[in-house]
């Protein structure tokens, strides 16, 4: 073991009781136990009890754990060879000329030392296995020997494969790499992929002899033997080697993946040995840690340690497999987040102590309140503890409302205040990393992702952490009031650029996100309380009974309900609305100083959506460049029936118009018809901007509010549009599919793949009634729908005029788009590639369906792959269907962008969005 830092002897070993800790009764009943085992021990003179009593520790720890740097390392290679097999592709040129300058290099190698060398590798590369197997067994490691047996057998397999592909199906390029005449035979090609030595680095990787120095040199040495003398023999070529290994590399990490690799984490007996062996004498140890292991990520496992003689200690242990936990996470947050804004994903545990250690001694040299580190040292190859004098107290998190006061919120300003003096950030100010002892001291502890010499923003961050963490507790004026009565108010008012969810801990937004789901659930249980309340009232005024209420109410009556009833749904919708919690910091923080900076600092240097995005959007691209590459556009085009286009351009165009009819239907308010057919062209600018469901939806409902409409009943409007066609596209979707399945054939049966289609809901249907927490979700979401759409829906049932507009307008809108589909088809077809109106209906719906559902804007990529696919599945020829597609998307999509733009801006100006 090594000792790193502070030996415990240049401490008081035998501190009185005035210099202890502070304690809390469940540290003193732990200590209290502590004695017990004590005497239970051997009782030497010397007072060495070597009696290892561990209260919650983990006795049932997994035999095997599944290490992501395992998965990194096999997505690494995959990587590796696909990287491989395009140079291959691509740089045809590039790899002959390497292999000559090889071939010519290793041609003047003498004769003997060819030999001796192909004799050597031969016998050494399978020597070397059984070797080191027969090492690992006398060892009694047969485990390891179990991981190397399958990754040699699933190497080999995948040699196999590979070997079969490159022979069969591989590109001339790919196969010129990878092989070449075979010395013996000049008709036969040598193989692509050395079936044996592949095999053996799968082997000799998950066995773990990479960890081993001399087994590592010489399994390298005879792999350069083997490599030598088969590339002066003319058996193989250098990316085949180079793919040989990558393969069997590969393959041992995904197998050492898949089976998990023997769990080497110190247990509580180890840490005990290993205090012994820095000096101390401890007597039990109990597990501090309430959290589950997910929770703890790889803030390390922490241990009440209880001493013969002296003060308990608090032990935190760090091993490998507990420092990866959540890797993913951070690898993301790197990539999403700017770099000032970021922690490294990874680092050694050698790293890891350093930084906690630095982190201590500077936090305490601050004049702030943290844990006293007094030792560390090393727990074997894959774990380090480190040791801190005993602070007894409980978390803020577990402290009551009523002790949590305002010298306390002071108290803990005034830490965070010590450390960003000296410029330290402490990077998670989260409610369990305070600790308040009996006597009110704040101690601040987590300090293992904390920087030194931080910059301003970082600063920022932690008091926006803070500021946050304290408002769950106390709320948003008493924390707010405690940070400007330590820190000032400027210094407060320069974090608010900060108060964001991305810049918060990942506990803190998942506690917000909880709060924003409760705050929708009240929302929601006072809708319906409202409604139910003002049918109670209907019923009542009637004597209970409905029919008799309708009797004797005429329409204006009704219509008169019907608004007391929405206006007591608006006003209990009000009442029950709150602000989100960091809105509330914002408006305390606004109020003290007006003049405060509010724009969110941009933090993210890519956002999910736009990822998400690019990567649809280049898939599609992908795929539409694969077909444009076999049509021949100049003949197409000069070929072209420009009369179909010109109908294509008049659909488009009445397709604004249908929208239009689409929302006025469904709002019984007068809205005028032009500035409506105007807002549906600037949603042609928006859905560039946007994905194409959510940007027709947020547009629409801001332009009705700016029409007159109240809020509740314009998104209760769209909502109704967007339901009824939902429905709508549904019904239609099934009719035509319907009609396709029976144009070719005369009886009336539908096709396969309606049937498959409707089998396919029941079951999404059954599984989402089955589940409980998917029938809450979907149950939930459709009562909230229902509460605001359904009035709606009932107010269009009485006025038919109103509900025939907006079916209409539904079923004309999907009629343009459906023509305008239909006649790009006819403008590069003819009559023996045309294809029948139910066909071209049923493409459209489907690629409309996923365009909607497509996380890029205007569902580019989604919607163009789908319509390609569909119509040349329907039995259009590939070199129609992608120019048509071409056609139609320019004229629904692209063309539009620019006069959406100009009506959009339009619109701004005039207040009308």
């Amino acid at each position: 073991m090594k000792q790193q830092g502070v030996h415990p002897e240049d401490a008081e070993s035998t501190p009185d009781a005035s210099s202890r800790p502070h304690t809390t009764d469940a540290d003193e009943a732990r200590m209290k136990g502590a004695e017990e085992p004590a005497g239970r021990g051997t009782g030497n003179e010397s007072g060495e009890s070597h009696t290892d009593e561990v209260a919650g520790d983990e006795p049932l720890l997994p035999a095997r754990v599944h290490r992501p740097s395992d998965l990194m390392r096999l997505l690494v290679g995959v990587l590796a060879i696909a990287v491989l097999l395009a140079i291959a592709a691509f740089a045809h040129g590039t790899t002959s000329g390497l292999e000559q300058d090889i071939n010519k290099g290793t041609g003047q190698a003498p004769d003997l030392l060819i030999k001796i060398a192909g004799l050597a590798s031969s016998i050494a590369i399978l020597l070397v296995p059984v070797a080191f197997a027969i090492e690992r067994l006398i060892k009694r490691d047969g485990l390891r020997i179990a991981d190397g047996v399958l990754a040699a057998v699933l190497a080999h397999g995948v040699t196999l494969a590979t070997d079969l592909w490159v022979a069969r199906a591989a590109p001339d390029s790919i196969q010129g790499a990878l092989t070449q005449p075979s010395p013996g035979d000049i008709n036969a090609l040598t193989d692509p992929v050395h079936g044996y030595l592949a095999p053996v680095i799968a082997y000799m990787t998950a066995v773990g002899m990479s960890r081993r120095p001399r087994w590592r040199a010489v399994l390298w040495i005879v792999l350069l033997l083997d490599a030598f003398s088969m590339l002066v023999t003319g058996y193989t070529t250098p990316f085949s080697i180079i793919l040989t290994v990558l393969i069997g590399w590969t393959v041992a990490y995904g197998t050492l993946y898949a089976v998990g690799s023997p769990n080497v984490r110190p247990t509580g007996r180890t840490l005990m040995a290993g205090l012994r062996t820095v000096g101390f004498h401890p007597v039990s140890a109990a597990r501090q840690d309430t959290l589950d292991a997910a929770d703890v990520g790889d803030r390390g496992r922490r241990y009440f340690v209880a001493l013969e003689n002296g003060p308990p200690l608090d032990v935190t242990v760090v091993d490998r497999e507990q420092q990866a936990q959540g890797f993913f996470y951070r690898v993301w947050r790197n990539l999403a987040l700017r770099g000032f804004a970021t922690r490294r994903s990874l680092q050694s545990l050698r790293q890891a102590l350093e930084q906690e250690a630095l982190l201590a001694y500077a936090a305490i040299a601050a004049g702030a309140n943290a844990p006293k580190l007094i030792a560390t040292s090393e727990l074997g190859p894959d774990a380090v503890m480190l040791v801190y004098e005993h602070t007894g107290g409980s978390t803020l998190d577990s402290l009551p409302d009523e002790e949590i006061t305002d010298e306390l919120l002071r108290n803990t300003w005034h830490q965070v205040r010590a450390l960003q003096s000296r410029r330290i950030a402490h990077r998670r100010l989260a409610g369990d990393a305070i600790l308040v002892d009996r006597s009110g001291t704040v101690i601040l502890t987590d300090l293992r992702g904390g920087e030194i010499a931080a910059g301003d923003l970082l600063l920022r961050m932690d008091v926006a952490q803070l500021m946050t963490t304290l408002a769950l507790r106390v709320g948003a004026e008493r924390a707010v009031a405690s940070a400007v009565e330590v820190l000032g108010p400027d210094a407060v008012a320069d974090c608010l650029p900060m108060l964001q969810p991305i810049a918060l801990t990942r506990t803190t937004r998942a506690t917000l996100r909880r709060l924003a789901r409760e705050r929708a659930d009240r929302e929601r249980e006072a809708v319906l309380e409202a409604s139910r309340q003002a049918k109670l009232a209907r019923l009542e005024a009637a004597g209970g009974d409905t029919a008799v209420a309708l009797e004797k109410l005429d329409k204006k009556a009704v219509r008169a309900q019907n608004r007391a009833e929405k206006r007591a749904i608006d006003e209990a919708l009000d009442e029950a609305r709150e602000e989100d919690l960091l809105t509330q910091i914002r408006h305390e923080v606004l109020r003290i100083r007006p003049q405060a900076p509010v724009e969110p600092a941009r933090l993210e240097r890519v956002r999910p959506r736009t990822l998400i995005s690019f990567i649809a959007g280049a898939i599609g691209a992908y795929f539409l460049l694969t077909q444009l590459t076999h049509i021949e556009f100049g003949p197409l085009v000069a070929n072209a029936e420009w009369g179909w286009v010109i109908a294509a351009v008049l659909f488009s165009a009445l397709s604004y118009v249908a929208a239009a009819m689409a929302l006025l239907g469904f709002v019984p308010e007068r809205v005028p018809f032009p500035r409506t057919v105007a807002a549906q062209v600037a949603g042609s600018f928006v859905k560039i901007v946007a994905p194409a469901a959510v940007g027709g939806v947020a547009l629409n409902t801001r332009f009705l509010q700016r029409s007159g409409v109240r809020p509740g009943l314009a998104v209760a409007s769209v909502g109704a549009s967007q339901l009824f066609g939902l429905g709508a596209h549904i019904l239609m979707l099934l009719a035509f599919g319907y009609l396709t399945g029976i144009e070719k054939t005369p009886s009336l049966s539908p096709s396969r793949t309606v049937i498959a289609g409707l089998l396919t809901v029941a079951v999404l249907v059954l599984v989402v009634t089955s589940v409980p927490f998917l029938r809450k979700f979907v149950s939930t979401r459709v009562r909230s729908l229902f509460a605001g759409v359904v009035p709606r829906m009932l107010d269009m049932l009485q006025r038919p005029q109103k509900l025939i507009t907006g079916i209409g307008g539904m079923l004309l809108l999907t009629a343009c788009f459906v023509m305008c589909l239909d006649a790009s088809i006819r403008a590069f077809g003819d009559e023996t590639t045309s294809i029948s109106l139910a066909s071209v209906a049923v493409v459209f719906l489907a690629g409309n369906a996923l365009g909607s559902a497509a996380p890029t804007p205007g569902g580019v990529g989604a919607v163009e792959a789908t319509l390609t696919v569909g119509l040349i599945a329907v039995g259009l020829p590939s070199e129609v269907a992608a120019p048509a597609v071409l056609l139609y998307r320019l004229l629904t999509l692209w063309l539009p962008v620019l006069p959406g733009w100009l009506a959009f801006n339009h619109l701004t100006r005039k207040g009308a969005l």
